[in-house]
């Protein structure tokens, strides 16, 4: 790994986010109740064995790297996908929503829609990884983004989604501006993952000021018993 974002579940639970990791040395997961996510910090067999030990103990995680995942131990493929990884060095338009923010008291709500549209991986802590912004209607919660992995100088926007019925009004596109924005005022990088053939997505990233940064592998990783 020779960037941050090459392995960006590595860097976060080395640095940013070491108070949520589980296992110890070569291969680290995130709490379950935050994230899904495991990683390695190379592919030394010493390394891919502790990653075999750590997903039977623990269950099935994701493994998203730029580097192809060689054969882990223990462990079987259960599922592998390309995806991409983009940066946004500079923004562009200005959000105009009326948001608010979102936080312990609308975890339920936030793990309902998130489940109905499946932004991505999001379980009952999800909304703790960072800030979270959401949209109303009525009271209602009808879309959302917030942040997820955080490696140093980075911060992932993630967990973007809005309920089917009040989809094509823009609420995506302006909640990621906020999110992107406000972490490029605190000094960081926002970036982003979507699977490489998820074009509508990518288009609205690219729209926003996202750029390509690389590809990745997506993998799912379970035990092999």
């Amino acid at each position: 790994m020779t960037h941050a974002l090459d392995g960006p579940a590595w860097t976060a639970l080395c640095t940013r986010q070491q108070a949520l990791a589980h296992g110890e040395g070569a291969a680290l997961r995130y709490d379950p109740e935050y994230a899904i996510f495991a990683a390695v910090g190379d592919h030394a067999p010493g390394s891919l064995a502790a990653l075999g030990t750590l997903i039977g103990a623990t269950g099935p995680a994701i493994v998203l790297q730029k580097d192809p995942l060689p054969l882990v131990p223990g462990t079987r493929v259960a599922k592998h996908r390309m995806g991409v990884q983009m940066v946004a060095e500079t923004l562009s338009g200005t959000g105009d929503l009326d948001f608010v923010e979102l936080g312990d008291a609308d975890a339920g709500e936030m793990l309902a829609l998130a489940t109905l549209t499946e932004p991505g991986p999001f379980f009952a802590r999800t909304h703790r990884l960072g800030d979270f912004i959401g949209i109303r209607d009525s009271g209602r919660l009808v879309a959302m983004a917030g942040e997820r992995m955080k490696p140093a100088g980075f911060t992932e926007v993630s967990g973007v989604c809005t309920h089917p019925d009040w989809r094509g009004r823009g609420y995506a596109g302006g909640l990621m501006r906020v999110v992107a924005a406000r972490i490029a005022e605190r000094g960081e990088t926002p970036f982003l993952h979507a699977y490489a053939d998820n074009r509508g997505a990518i288009a609205l990233y690219e729209n926003l000021g996202f750029r390509l940064r690389c590809e990745v592998h997506v993998t799912v990783l379970a035990p092999a018993g």
